[in-house]
């Protein structure tokens, strides 16, 4: 081995900066804690991702405070399989750095045993903010509409099967309700599409406003959005809910100097009513009381009733 370094012209302290400055390139590092005191030993890279002055103590449990709550518990869970079973765990965890900026950390666990009983623990720690970034960045950019940032209707479906399959949910979905723009093809032909686009992101934002608690808002395409109302759940009061939103959605839009009137028609179907339903059965519900309420002159709300017929909210 002596031979080896001599070769190579590096001495062990040259060559442990050399693997530490190369680490510290990548975002790792490693560390390791003594069970029976809890004492821990970092390598720079691991200062350099928890942001932690290296004059100051490494106390175990201020170390574990910069855990975010539900890393903190997947971690500590971690910790105890690996010191009871022997075996390695990898899991990334979510930490709030010593000033207080969120990073994403990758976090390997490995025990070493004396006498066949665990003595200490040790790994490594890699940053991986830039990549779950990016991994949050695709999946936004799969699961939502790229004009109005709501929900797009593959993700909208899926939900709502989530819901419907899900007992503990199911008695807080109340309605699907859908909404389709009146007119729409009109505007754009009158004031061209960027009015249109304009026009969907306003609908978008007043639905986000109004519905904030709704449990989700999409965009289903073209002029068309929908909800899935959680609250209220009586269908009395469903109506009153669809009555305003027609009305909140009738104000006219101020765009690039010129008023657009705006309105929509509205269509919802009871989720709960009498028994759960398939998806594809709860939109041709919505979709007659859509149709019927642009056949009743537009800018009105329907509701598909138990009769199994729609009337006016």
């Amino acid at each position: 081995m002596r031979e080896d370094h001599a070769a190579s012209g590096l001495s062990d302290e040259a060559r442990v900066r050399l693997y530490d400055q190369a680490f510290g390139v990548a975002g790792i590092g490693a560390w390791e804690c003594e069970l029976e005191t809890e004492r821990l030993t970092w390598t720079e890279g691991v200062y350099g991702i928890f942001g932690y002055p290296v004059g100051n103590p490494l106390r175990r449990a201020n170390i574990v405070d910069l855990y975010i709550e539900e890393s903190r518990r997947h971690m500590e869970i971690a910790r105890a399989e690996v010191i009871r079973s022997g075996r390695p765990i990898t899991l990334d965890t979510e930490i709030r750095t010593w000033r207080g900026e969120k990073r994403w950390m990758r976090l390997s666990i490995n025990a070493v045993r004396e006498h066949g009983r665990p003595v200490r623990i040790f790994g490594s720690k890699q940053d991986v903010t830039f990549d779950r970034q990016a991994l949050e960045c695709l999946r936004q950019q799969a699961e939502t509409d790229p004009l109005t940032g709501l929900a797009n209707r593959s993700v909208f479906q899926a939900a709502y099967r989530e819901v419907v399959s899900d007992s503990l949910n199911y008695d807080f979905a109340s309605a699907l309700v859908l909404i389709d723009l009146d007119r729409f093809k009109e505007l754009n032909d009158t004031f061209g599409h960027l009015a249109g686009d304009a026009c969907l992101c306003e609908v978008a934002q007043r639905l986000r406003r109004a519905f904030h608690n709704a449990g989700l808002i999409g965009r289903l395409g073209g002029d068309e959005f929908a909800i899935i109302l959680r609250a209220p759940t009586s269908p009395a009061r469903i109506a009153r809910v669809l009555q305003h939103t027609a009305v909140m959605l009738s104000r006219p839009l101020f765009w690039n100097g010129l008023r657009i009137e705006v309105s929509a028609s509205i269509g919802a179907a009871l989720i709960s009513r009498p028994h759960r339903r398939r998806i594809t059965e709860l939109f041709a519900e919505a979709d007659v009381a859509l149709y019927d309420a642009k056949a009743a002159g537009r800018n009105a709300a329907h509701l598909f009733s138990d009769e199994g017929r729609s009337r006016a909210a």
